[in-house]
């Protein structure tokens, strides 16, 4: 993209960051964003900062922009101001909730309404709290930050809850600040938190946030209290949001500053531009798409995509199952070798036996764990992974593992949604668990529920899955959006 003539659109947003005014910048799929952001650095001899959302951008990015701006996470810059100090408590095993209340001396059991809370379903709701403050920009702890639990139904019952777990949120916050000694499990976020609450400035004159979409309020205040020294760029699309669950948040949509976008996709042409603006409508997103003339795109029938896209770990597993029967070469995107360690580590707890991996180095059982991922908020990523274990087996998924492919070799690599995000591929299909919305209330006349509204968060998920085809989309999954009411929504 880089030997393309800049669109009017990029030409406009490199005008605007000339003028020295704040800008936020709508850029849709495969609109070239970070080409855009590139050009923005390379517009001015300034010196600024470009946030990116993880890791690995960040090191993308370093070999992109100039030398004038220098590229890192939040998280990185907290590092290197706090959290290396907290570095030997981040490496600690996980520990069961249950353990961790004993620690602290948790030992009431509670009666609020219907809902009996043991010691270690306390520290579960202590421990959510603490998290909630530290993905807000609150600087204290109170009330707003402890959760509503299943069975907790009015304010009553909620403010009984609050006199409980809110001290024991505070013992916790508490125990987190000392750096060699505590017992509450260190988290990144905890660092970062504590980074944010310095007030610290970022030194540059310019600062680009990337995927600003996805961001954290914590990380959101930083970002707003450069504005005092700093040009403010956010840059992302407000039509991939879709982290909510880890606390982030669109934080464009509301920010002032010039509204400009990038709506020209190189990735793929009118045909896929269309899918995609349909999943747009109906999320409620500000920015439709154009295709590129030069591509050619379809929505047909793929019997050997490049590409399988599926909503849960459970349905990739599913799918890598599939096609290894039908003899293809399969890669997974993302962590198959920690995958396939975990598994073993799951095969030595049904057997009786201890495991020396550092996830599951604490839990005596494989009814532990089970426990653990049901009730324990803490242990929610591995969820999904138990899940699929208790269906196929370990011996099942190891073997499964045991026979993919590394992606430059396979000949369909399979993924979450999530895990495309920022991906392509030339043939896409998407996997068949992402499941039409009915509506039980209101049925036809055989007794069968009517289609059921789509909820904005799944019209996302919708819409990062389909536009990760360049040339050629399967439905498949989602096919049924075709006779859906919502289906072909009216243009803006």
């Amino acid at each position: 993209m880089s030997s393309r003539r800049p669109t009017p659109e990029q030409d406009a947003a490199v005008e605007a960051f000339r003028s020295g005014t704040d800008l936020v910048l709508q850029a849709g799929a495969g609109t070239g964003k970070t080409t855009t952001l590139t050009m923005l650095g390379a517009a001015t001899r300034r010196q600024g900062r470009y946030l990116a959302f993880n890791k690995a951008i960040a090191q993308e990015a370093r070999r992109k922009f100039q030398s004038n701006v220098g590229c890192s996470t939040a998280h990185s810059l907290a590092f290197k101001a706090i959290g290396h100090q907290f570095a030997e408590r981040m490496d600690r095993p996980r520990m069961a909730t249950v353990k961790l209340a004993q620690l602290l001396g948790i030992r009431m059991n509670v009666t609020i309404g219907a809902r009996k809370l043991q010691p270690s379903t306390l520290c579960s709701i202590a421990r959510d709290t603490v998290t909630q403050y530290c993905y807000s920009a609150d600087d204290v702890l109170n009330r707003l930050h402890v959760p509503w639990p299943k069975g907790i139904t009015d304010e009553n019952e909620h403010d009984q809850l609050v006199e409980i777990v809110l001290p024991l949120a505070s013992r916790m916050w508490a125990d987190l600040q000392t750096p060699d000694r505590g017992k509450v499990p260190f988290k990144h976020d905890h660092y970062l938190k504590m980074w944010a609450l310095t007030r610290p400035r970022i030194h540059g004159e310019f600062l680009l946030l990337d995927e600003a979409q996805d961001t954290n309020p914590v990380v959101e205040q930083v970002f707003l209290d450069q504005g005092a020294h700093a040009q403010l760029v956010m840059v992302g699309d407000s039509a991939q949001a879709i982290y909510g669950w880890r606390g982030a948040r669109d934080v464009m949509t509301g920010f002032r500053a010039q509204q400009l976008a990038l709506s020209h996709s190189f990735r793929f042409g009118p045909a896929i531009a269309a899918e995609a603006n349909r999943w747009l409508a109906i999320a409620g997103a500000p920015i439709r798409l154009t295709g590129s003339p030069h591509v050619n795109s379809e929505l047909s029938a793929v019997t050997a995509p490049k590409a399988i896209l599926c909503r849960t770990n459970g349905g990739a597993i599913a799918e890598l199952l599939t096609q290894l029967a039908e003899g293809r070469q399969v890669a997974l995107a993302g962590r198959a070798a920690e995958l396939r360690k975990l598994a073993e580590a799951a095969r030595d707890l049904q057997a009786g036996k201890r495991t020396t991996h550092r996830d599951l180095l604490l839990f005596s059982t494989w009814g532990e764990v089970q426990e653990y991922v049901e009730w324990d908020s803490d242990g929610r990523d591995l969820l999904p992974f138990v899940d699929v274990i208790d269906e196929h087996g370990v011996d099942v998924v190891l073997q499964t593992l045991a026979q993919l492919s590394a992606e430059t070799h396979a000949e369909v690599t399979v993924s979450t949604a999530h895990a495309a995000k920022g991906r392509e591929w030339p043939t896409v299909r998407i996997a068949d668990d992402f499941p039409e919305p009915d509506d039980p209330e209101d049925t036809e006349l055989g007794g069968d529920p009517m289609p059921g509204k789509i909820e904005p968060a799944e019209a996302r998920l919708a819409y990062v899955a389909v536009t990760r085809a360049q040339h050629q989309l399967d439905l498949g999954g989602l096919s049924w959006i075709n006779q859906h009411p919502d289906g072909n929504p009216t243009q803006p």
